[in-house]
């Protein structure tokens, strides 16, 4: 009784500030509650969905690792690593204010008039000071963007592995990640023409994948496929290092996709904001779970056995194809659009070793053509969308993109060639562009 006869007095002193009032019932002077709360929710779910979309960059890393040969692991995991820090950097100092005009166009919808690196609220920044007292951290706001920045330079790095050099690959990250895909994406998210013309891709299967698609598809035209890939009219199979890197990998891009697309509501101050973000949470999950399923019944009816790698790309088709709009398909719905796209995978798959268009890990069935059905798809569950206007969006980026990463290929190679020797692609990159082995001890017998 005693114990309780002190805390009393203590605990009704911490509930008056709780209640908005001071101590002699007057109002808290300088603070509103109500924006304070929104402004730090959705800073919070910036940063928590930012950090979920980097750990999609291990598992792209897993994923490579695991579907390359093992002669050539370590240079996958490098370029990995370097292209996200490349990224980073780059979109700071171009890409985050080239993406982002504010309504400074100098060339209205289509460049951004602001030009120069991303600069941050001063420490300590008070209400009254804040860039977007309404909205969120200028901080939080560039970590977020800036992951879904790297992520489109990691679609890349699958397809063109095992035979290009890693200097000129690491030059086209840098014009990816500081021009290609800020430029394209403020026509979208920065207010540009796209956006003005009812354009609709909320979290980025045309913006993001399709983009990355894109820029693997030219990369892979002008490299060529690997050695032995296509011969005497058949296709030959490489088969990956270590499928368990590759699940765990597809595991890690799993989860990460919870805060790709759970992020991209972008707010969380209301009620309705944080049922949404988990309305989409749910239907993300039901499309990887939809595209993996379908694989493996459609492999097992057509090739008489499951292949896993297969499952594999077919959930990372059904994310993709989840990404345009997570947001209002029903759970059924969102199954479906997941489970086409792991069809489309299936499919599109032996039709590039058709055309002797040689992806490694599969990224331009998974990104390219699922992130072009997942946008169609958007028409068939949001009303505010039109066919037409998600082909037209479809149709700027992917001819932007194509000629505009065509053209750095093409110029990379004529300047300092971008793929290794022969003898260096037999060896194996780890030690022809490295000299460090990924498995040293088993090489070694």
């Amino acid at each position: 009784m005693k114990l309780l006869k002190v805390l009393a007095p203590v605990a009704a002193l911490i509930a008056l500030p709780t209640l908005g009032l001071a101590q002699d019932d007057g109002p808290v002077a300088g603070v509103n509650a109500s924006t304070d709360t929104v402004f730090i929710l959705n800073s919070l779910l910036f940063l928590v969905g930012g950090f979920l979309v980097f750990f999609m960059a291990a598992g792209f890393a897993m994923l490579e690792a695991g579907l390359v040969r093992s002669k050539n692991v370590a240079m996958q995991c490098m370029k990995n690593i370097a292209l996200f820090s490349l990224a980073a950097i780059f979109y700071y100092l171009i890409g985050y204010n080239l993406m982002y005009p504010l309504g400074t166009w100098s060339m209205d919808g289509v460049i951004s008039g602001v030009w120069g690196p991303g600069v941050l609220e001063a420490v300590g920044v008070t209400a009254d000071a804040a860039d977007d007292y309404g909205y969120a951290s200028t901080g939080s706001d560039f970590f977020f963007q800036l992951m879904f920045c790297a992520t489109t330079a990691s679609i890349v790095s699958g397809t063109l592995a095992e035979r290009i050099k890693l200097w000129p690959f690491l030059i086209f990250v840098i014009v990816l990640t500081a021009f290609i895909y800020p430029l394209q994406a403020s026509w979208k998210w920065g207010g540009g023409f796209l956006d003005e013309a009812g354009f609709l891709d909320f979290a980025g299967s045309t913006v993001v994948h399709s983009v990355g698609g894109w820029s693997a598809l030219a990369g892979a035209l002008i490299l060529g496929p690997r050695i032995g890939k296509y011969r005497d009219g058949m296709t030959i199979p490489m088969p990956g290092s270590n499928l368990t890197l590759a699940t765990l990998g597809t595991f890690i891009l799993w989860l990460g996709w919870f805060g790709f697309n759970g992020g991209s509501q972008l707010a969380m101050g209301t009620v309705g904001d944080v049922a949404d973000v988990s309305r989409i949470f749910a239907n993300t999950n039901t499309a990887a779970a939809g595209g993996a399923i379908a694989a493996l019944i459609l492999t097992q009816i057509m090739y008489k056995k499951p292949d896993l790698t297969m499952v594999l790309n077919g959930a990372l088709a059904g994310l993709v194809s989840i990404t345009a709009e997570p947001l209002t398909p029903s759970l059924g719905a969102a199954t479906l659009i997941g489970a086409i796209g792991g069809i489309i995978v299936v499919f599109v798959v032996p039709m590039l070793d058709k055309m002797k268009i040689d992806d490694v890990v599969g990224a331009i069935p998974v990104h390219l053509v699922c992130g072009i059905w997942g946008t169609i798809a958007v028409a068939f569950t949001n009303a505010d969308a039109s066919f037409g206007t998600q082909l037209y969006g479809i149709v700027v980026v992917g001819i932007f993109t194509l000629i505009a990463s065509g053209v750095t290929w093409f110029v990379l190679k004529l300047v300092m060639g971008i793929r290794v020797s022969e003898e260096e692609e037999i060896t194996g990159l780890d030690m022809g562009e490295l000299g460090m082995e990924a498995y040293p001890e088993f090489s070694k017998g």
